[in-house]
Protein backbone atom coordinates (compact mmCIF):
# COMPACT_ATOMS: atom_id res chain seq x y z
CA UNK A 1 0.00 0.00 0.00
CA UNK A 2 1.32 3.29 -0.61
CA UNK A 3 0.69 6.37 1.58
CA UNK A 4 -1.14 9.18 0.57
CA UNK A 5 -0.57 12.77 0.22
CA UNK A 6 -2.58 14.52 2.44
CA UNK A 7 -3.11 18.63 2.67
CA UNK A 8 -0.71 20.22 4.26
CA UNK A 9 -1.52 22.12 7.13
CA UNK A 10 -0.61 25.71 8.09
CA UNK A 11 2.08 25.29 10.43
CA UNK A 12 3.83 22.95 7.79
CA UNK A 13 3.39 25.63 5.30
CA UNK A 14 5.12 27.84 7.48
CA UNK A 15 8.19 26.18 8.47
CA UNK A 16 8.79 24.58 4.88
CA UNK A 17 8.74 27.96 3.68
CA UNK A 18 11.35 29.27 6.22
CA UNK A 19 13.54 26.26 5.25
CA UNK A 20 13.30 27.17 1.73
CA UNK A 21 14.81 30.48 2.84
CA UNK A 22 18.43 30.81 2.76
CA UNK A 23 20.73 31.75 6.06
CA UNK A 24 21.71 34.58 4.75
CA UNK A 25 19.03 36.26 4.16
CA UNK A 26 17.81 35.96 7.35
CA UNK A 27 21.04 36.86 8.75
CA UNK A 28 20.24 40.45 6.78
CA UNK A 29 16.79 40.76 8.34
CA UNK A 30 18.38 40.21 12.06
CA UNK A 31 21.29 42.64 11.84
CA UNK A 32 18.95 45.07 10.73
CA UNK A 33 16.22 44.36 13.51
CA UNK A 34 19.02 45.02 15.63
CA UNK A 35 20.43 48.09 14.06
CA UNK A 36 16.90 49.94 13.95
CA UNK A 37 15.15 48.56 17.17
CA UNK A 38 13.98 51.03 19.54
CA UNK A 39 12.78 48.60 22.39
CA UNK A 40 9.47 48.16 20.74
CA UNK A 41 9.94 47.92 17.67
CA UNK A 42 12.34 47.61 14.55
CA UNK A 43 11.06 49.32 11.00
CA UNK A 44 13.55 47.47 8.50
CA UNK A 45 13.65 49.41 4.72
CA UNK A 46 13.02 46.70 2.05
CA UNK A 47 15.62 48.53 0.09
CA UNK A 48 18.12 48.16 3.18
CA UNK A 49 17.57 44.25 2.75
CA UNK A 50 18.31 43.99 -0.97
CA UNK A 51 21.67 46.49 -0.93
CA UNK A 52 22.62 43.59 1.89
CA UNK A 53 21.33 41.09 -0.37
CA UNK A 54 23.44 42.20 -3.60
CA UNK A 55 26.61 41.66 -1.36
CA UNK A 56 25.62 38.32 0.40
CA UNK A 57 23.95 36.26 -2.36
CA UNK A 58 25.63 35.65 -5.64
CA UNK A 59 22.23 36.31 -7.70
CA UNK A 60 19.84 38.61 -6.03
CA UNK A 61 16.56 38.67 -8.51
CA UNK A 62 15.96 35.36 -6.77
CA UNK A 63 14.93 36.89 -3.40
CA UNK A 64 11.96 38.36 -5.30
CA UNK A 65 11.54 35.49 -7.73
CA UNK A 66 11.37 33.13 -4.94
CA UNK A 67 9.92 34.71 -2.17
CA UNK A 68 13.00 35.34 0.03
CA UNK A 69 11.56 38.35 1.13
CA UNK A 70 8.30 36.84 2.55
CA UNK A 71 9.17 36.54 5.93
CA UNK A 72 6.68 37.55 8.00
CA UNK A 73 5.03 34.33 9.05
CA UNK A 74 8.09 32.99 9.69
CA UNK A 75 9.11 35.54 12.22
CA UNK A 76 5.58 35.86 13.63
CA UNK A 77 6.02 32.01 14.43
CA UNK A 78 9.29 33.66 16.12
CA UNK A 79 7.43 35.40 18.45
CA UNK A 80 7.14 39.43 16.34
CA UNK A 81 4.29 41.09 14.92
CA UNK A 82 5.32 42.27 11.41
CA UNK A 83 3.79 44.56 8.83
CA UNK A 84 4.80 45.02 5.31
CA UNK A 85 3.98 47.91 3.41
CA UNK A 86 4.10 48.86 0.21
CA UNK A 87 3.01 51.83 -2.24
CA UNK A 88 0.18 51.22 -4.11
CA UNK A 89 -0.54 51.96 -7.63
CA UNK A 90 -0.53 55.96 -7.41
CA UNK A 91 1.48 56.03 -4.33
CA UNK A 92 5.45 56.68 -3.99
CA UNK A 93 7.19 55.91 -0.77
CA UNK A 94 9.56 53.03 0.08
CA UNK A 95 8.42 49.41 0.80
CA UNK A 96 9.52 48.27 4.67
CA UNK A 97 9.02 46.36 7.40
CA UNK A 98 7.50 46.77 10.78
CA UNK A 99 8.76 43.96 13.53
CA UNK A 100 6.85 44.73 17.04
CA UNK A 101 7.25 42.48 20.51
Amino acid sequence: MTSRTLPIKPSTVVKQKTNNIPDAVFEIFNQLIVENFNGQSATVMQKDVMNLIRKKIPNPREAFGKGWLDVEDSYRSAGWKVKYDSPGYNESYEAYFVFSK
